[in-house]
């Protein structure tokens, strides 16, 4: 039997898929638990469109290409999207009030244990709530896939999570602090702009690397994963809030402290599992995060997308409220106690590279 990569047997191969199968099943009913969560919420599920104008304005994400063709055979470019986020906010202008939506989504340079080229993304939405909403949610969620899966924990190689026993929230800022002596916010101004040569040397004095041509973001990034992450989400699971205005991507700014933004991530076993906003609902800040973004993009890469403007008009009238985005099948590999991405898919992407 020929193999796929490395001497390994390809994922229909029927012993491999037996020792795949009950990881599938424990899929199939979380996924049917948490459609039971959303009905009782009184969320309406939604199906959005893989092909989209623009997949996202965020420098560090890589999408798929295609294009359209017109009946005469004229091209357009399209990308497979990487989240469902621009559709759901513009049914969110439509008027929808709760809605949920399961996709598959698709994100290139990206493939490992935690990683797929092609995977699903849970997202859902609150409009008129707050993000805080969206952290009551989060720890049911974990709950219920534990409670789906007759497990009493969560569990990643060797890490465990108690879903049951709530989740610790910390600020960016105090995480900084705590975990690197870093004092993150004296680098931010009241408007949101950074001062990166005084990040620099709390980095240095942290003991962290610094490059001549390092922004404030690629600092920023480089203590969040080399001291911040990986003190995340053991024993219970941990939510990391308020993230620098800098790096809202679509969040608004905190009334608290306009230095910050209503941001933040979900972790449990020491893995990122989600990204919660309040939603950024300005089309003019919008924009001008995405100009930023992607002339990040184009300085690292060499490549940027497209605005999706339909995206911006939608914005105009889309109400306040709470969004985030989980990866389902990272939750379903803690709930199931599965080691890699591939085993809770029903069908894996094809091998490819070297």
């Amino acid at each position: 039997m020929k193999a796929t990569s490395a001497g390994a047997s390809p994922w229909w191969t029927p012993s491999v898929h037996a020792d795949r199968r009950p990881f599938l099943i424990g899929r199939n009913a979380i996924q049917a638990a948490l459609r039971g969560y959303y009905a009782r919420e009184d969320f309406i599920e939604v199906d959005t469109a893989t092909l989209q104008v623009s997949p996202g304005n965020e420098a560090h994400l890589h999408a798929f290409a295609t294009e359209a063709l017109t009946t005469d055979g004229q091209a357009a470019p399209f990308y497979l999207h990487t989240s469902p986020e621009f559709a759901c906010k513009k049914l969110l202008a439509a008027g929808e009030q709760r809605i949920a939506c399961f996709a598959h989504v698709y994100r290139n340079r990206e493939r490992g244990p935690l990683h797929h080229p092609e995977f699903t993304m849970l997202e859902w939405y609150r409009a008129g709530e707050s993000y805080e909403s969206l952290m009551m949610d989060c720890m049911r969620i974990l709950a219920l896939a534990a409670e789906t899966m007759k497990a009493k924990v969560l569990t990643y190689r060797g890490h465990v999570v108690d879903p049951f026993s709530g989740i610790d929230r910390i600020s960016v800022a105090e995480a900084f602090d705590r975990y690197a002596g870093i004092d993150l916010l004296s680098s931010v101004a009241a408007d949101g702009s950074t001062d990166r040569p005084h990040l620099a040397s709390e980095i240095k004095r942290a003991g962290l690397r610094v490059a001549e041509d390092d922004h404030w973001a690629d600092l920023f990034s480089r203590a969040l994963v080399e001291k911040i992450e990986p003190n995340l989400g053991f024993g219970k699971a941990t939510i990391l809030d308020e993230y620098p205005v800098s790096e809202a991507a679509l969040a608004r700014p905190s009334a608290r402290d306009p230095r910050v933004a209503e941001r933040f991530e979900l972790y449990a076993c020491g893995v990122e599992l989600a990204n919660g906003f309040g939603e950024l609902t300005n089309p003019a800040e919008q924009r001008r995060r995405f100009e930023i973004e992607m002339a990040e993009k184009a300085r690292i890469y060499g490549e940027t997308y497209p605005i999706d403007e339909d995206f911006l008009n939608a914005l105009e009238i889309m109400p306040e409220a709470s969004g985030i985005a989980l990866g389902f099948d990272r939750l379903v590999i803690l709930a199931t106690g599965a080691s890699r991405i591939d085993q809770v898919l029903w069908a894996p992407v094809a091998e490819y590279g070297s």
